[in-house]
């Protein structure tokens, strides 16, 4: 099949029933593969860290670089990624990271040297970080606003969390063999996206307009995520009041504050601070960074409690979060639909408020595995949360917007929620504190459920926009 259209095309609007044709069911597959290929090499990672901590005989300190170098190149150039998307093109740039990333992945499955292995996760996540906002803004060029954006969302959020939920799983299983093969596994599924993106996604429209990048801009934004997020991750491990997250945090406030002088001045900048007036934005970056902040925290002491309190393996583990996974797969292709009836406002706030009640119950964790009563209804209402509030996300965060910046508010997105994710870590390790007791968990739980109230309080002064 050739296809000679550009990324402005869009579909006429279809019929009841949405008769796509294959080529954009194709396109659709080739974006949502991008997501579910970075779910499975997040979770793989995380299961299969003891491993590698065993053979390079790494401390925790170290070991904890294998997830965490990859959150900071992830986050720090998510936004430089979605804005290169937007002015060399979505194609141009999913294919040329797309294919680093494959190479970066043969890498870390055969070097032998620990520092090449954090290594290879950092440049993995710099690849990542130009896939993500150029895969989520084609869906969002190509499908115009409404029922089809909803509905094409919402099938791209069944990948992101089956991505995720399975990673977790199958990342047990197969670092029980050999942690390398956590390496391996993503490598057909990234050829096949990289061949679907050649084949099927158009060509980027040639432009009528010289292209400048802020590099100014550009360096000030990544120095300043860089050192930000590098700031949180750390001081889960040397604590709030050292010298690195201090510095850090101090290092990065002047750095993004000269990001946004730089933009107020240049021609051509790398984010229009303009884009700040549109309020569905705003709230929705802000739920983002809120939502997966409790989140991640929440996700690492339910790993300490059924694994260092009740002694559970990873594959255990990765089952009594297999039912918040499931109920994203079944409620994501109906999720259009409910948009469509009901709102994007109205589903997102139910899914944020699913949230509460989860942590609220997470509360009650005792000594003894509750599964039927307690961990059973958690893991429900976090997967009903998931699924109704992340889509819904993307929908408001991306409405409004132009074209030609639809990568921008695609990496803002992405951004919001990285970075969010490793506040949220951060500051529930620092609330757990030195112990991981039954009675400190409680404390890191408190602070998830702050992070849901917090994420339901932020969308109160934008309902009316």
């Amino acid at each position: 099949m050739s296809v000679s259209t550009t990324c402005q095309d869009r579909p006429s609007d279809p019929p009841a029933g949405f008769h796509w044709p294959a080529r954009l069911w194709i396109i659709l597959f080739v974006a949502s593969g991008v997501i579910l290929l970075d779910g499975l090499d997040v979770s793989m990672i995380v299961v299969a860290i003891p491993q590698i901590q065993h053979e390079f005989g790494l401390s925790a300190a170290g070991a904890q670089w294998l997830a965490g170098a990859y959150i900071l190149a992830f986050g720090s150039f998510l936004l430089l990624g979605g804005r290169c998307a937007d002015l060399f093109g979505r194609r141009r740039m999913l294919v040329g990271a797309m294919a680093v990333f494959i190479l970066v992945s043969a890498f870390g499955a055969f070097t032998n040297d620990a520092a090449l292995l954090i290594a290879s996760r950092f440049v993995k996540g710099i690849a990542a970080a130009f896939t993500a906002p150029a895969a989520m803004s084609l869906l969002t060029t190509i499908f115009p606003e409404g029922p089809q954006r909803n509905k094409a969302f919402g099938i791209f959020n069944v990948f992101e969390a089956s991505g995720y939920s399975s990673g977790l799983l199958i990342g047990g299983l197969l670092a029980s063999l050999n942690w390398r093969a956590v390496f391996i596994l993503p490598l057909p599924i990234a050829l096949a996206i990289l061949w679907g993106a050649l084949r099927f996604v158009p060509v980027d429209p040639p432009s009528d307009r010289r292209i400048r990048l802020d590099l100014g801009g550009a360096l000030a934004l990544v120095g300043g995520m860089l050192t930000l997020v590098f700031a949180l991750v750390s001081a889960a491990e040397t604590g709030w009041l050292s010298a690195w997250p201090l510095g850090g945090l101090a290092l990065s406030g002047l750095l993004l504050a000269g990001f946004v002088a730089i933009e107020r001045r240049v021609e051509q900048p790398l984010i229009r601070l303009g884009l700040f007036r549109n309020r569905k934005l705003v709230a929705a970056n802000l739920s983002a960074a809120l939502l997966y902040g409790g989140a991640m925290g929440f996700q690492f002491l339910l790993g300490l409690y059924l694994q260092n309190l009740l002694g559970w393996h990873p594959w255990q583990m990765a089952l009594v979060l297999l039912p918040a996974g499931l109920m994203v797969v079944v409620i994501g292709p109906r999720l259009g639909a409910l948009m469509d009836r009901f709102g994007v406002n109205r589903i997102l706030l139910v899914g944020l408020a699913a949230f509460v009640p989860c942590y609220l119950l997470a509360l009650r964790l005792g000594p003894e595995p509750d599964l039927w009563t307690l961990l059973l209804p958690v893991s429900l209402l976090w997967g009903f949360g998931f699924a109704l509030s992340i889509s819904a996300l993307m929908v408001a965060g991306t409405s409004g917007v132009a074209d030609e910046e639809q990568g921008l508010a695609a990496g803002l997105l992405n951004s919001s929620l990285q970075v969010g994710g490793a506040c949220g870590l951060a500051v529930v390790t620092a609330a757990i504190m030195p112990a991981t007791e039954l009675a400190t968990l409680y404390a890191g739980v408190a602070v998830s459920l702050g992070f849901a109230l917090l994420t339901l309080l932020a969308q109160i002064p934008f309902r009316r926009s």
